[in-house]
């Protein structure tokens, strides 16, 4: 069994899990803004526990997006200075793709829909089913207006992600009646960053440190509004 650090921070879960000698451990914690102060302890401890090595690991698997700019950013950062220093490689994994493999893991469910908030009135979108026990994409991932997310073929689809949340009624009228249950407060965790990152680095899908790239799915980081023309009153 590969040795692999896996963490994602593209939204509000801060999520970091270890396998090593066998074992699967894990830290997970909602907290909203403070990923910066969180990670780097979080991964500390588990490598402590664990009496693990960073140069020991086969690698660092990261989600890479999509999700909240800066926190898409934080993630990749850490993974590209602790794998540079380590001199592991780095397996980025989807964090829509990863919500998926919660989903699966949790509820055993097969076709899945992930849909997280992208601001500005969109979300970022994209559908999955599992086979051989791993959350494979469908229905590419996107960032849209959620009124014009095309549904996928056939019905029994699961949602999750906060997208289904804030854009519940939109998501649902666009879908067409393809959703049967939904979980819109599900979060990424790094344990299936685990399960996806080990099938990616065994087909060969892992980059160099500096290789490792965000996906934003959109370049666009703020709506700045239009400055106004008057002047102001004398």
């Amino acid at each position: 069994m590969r040795k692999l650090l896996a963490f994602d921070t593209s939204t509000e879960a801060c999520t970091v899990a270890l396998r090593w000698s066998g074992h699967d451990t894990f830290r997970h914690q909602i907290a909203p803004k403070a990923h910066g102060d969180l990670i780097l302890p979080m991964i500390d401890s588990l490598l402590a526990e664990a009496g693990a090595q960073l140069r020991d690991l086969d690698g660092i698997v990261v989600g890479r997006g999509p999700g909240g700019f800066t926190g898409v950013r934080i993630a990749m950062s850490v993974a590209q200075g602790l794998a540079l220093g380590a001199d592991v490689p780095v397996v980025p994994v989807s964090t829509l793709a990863a919500m998926a493999q919660g989903a699966f893991r949790e509820r055993g469910v097969q076709r899945v829909l992930c849909a997280l908030d992208a601001r500005m009135g969109e979300v970022y979108y994209g559908g999955y089913t599992i086979e051989n026990d791993e959350a494979r994409c469908v229905l590419a991932e996107a960032v849209t207006n959620p009124g014009t997310v095309r549904p996928p073929e056939g019905a029994g689809w699961f949602g999750c992600g906060l997208g289904f949340r804030t854009f519940e009624v939109e998501l649902q009228s666009a879908l067409g009646g393809a959703i049967d249950e939904m979980d819109p407060e599900r979060y990424p965790h790094a344990l299936d960053l685990l399960t996806l990152g080990a099938a990616n680095l065994a087909r060969g899908e892992s980059v160099p440190p500096e290789d490792a790239i965000p996906v934003y799915l959109r370049d666009k980081v703020v709506d700045l509004p239009a400055r106004s023309q008057q002047k102001a009153p004398a």
